[in-house]
């Protein structure tokens, strides 16, 4: 997939507490990308943020939160991308949890594993 400049980004935010059968929902789809032969996905843990339902998670000492904002991004092909998001929306669907799906244009100018 190197130098692809006809490659997509994939970001699914959902909430930190999210569960699908007692897993992390995160944890769920990034298995399912490996599962699915996805190039990779990262996992990245927000600070702050809030959703449809205008709920502010915060990670402040005073206001500790159970359920900080959790976004997983994947970059692959326009193909691979739309078959995994009818597992995503499957995901979530079967675990009840709220989230965002969103797909943007991206240039893959580098992807190789180190030594």
């Amino acid at each position: 997939m190197e130098n692809n400049p006809e490659a997509k980004l994939l970001r699914i935010f959902l909430g930190e507490s999210d569960k699908y059968h007692q897993q992390p929902l995160y944890e769920t789809i990034v298995f399912e990308a490996k599962k699915q032969s996805l190039s990779g996905a990262t996992v990245t843990r927000g600070i702050m943020g809030f959703g449809p339902n205008s709920k502010v998670h915060t990670a402040k000492l005073f206001d500790i939160s159970t359920d900080l904002p959790v976004i997983v991004e994947i970059v692959d092909t326009l193909d691979k991308i739309n078959l995994f998001v009818k597992t995503v929306e499957q995901l979530f669907e079967e675990s009840g949890s709220g989230g965002l799906i969103t797909l943007e244009k991206a240039e893959v100018i580098r992807y190789r594993s180190g030594k």
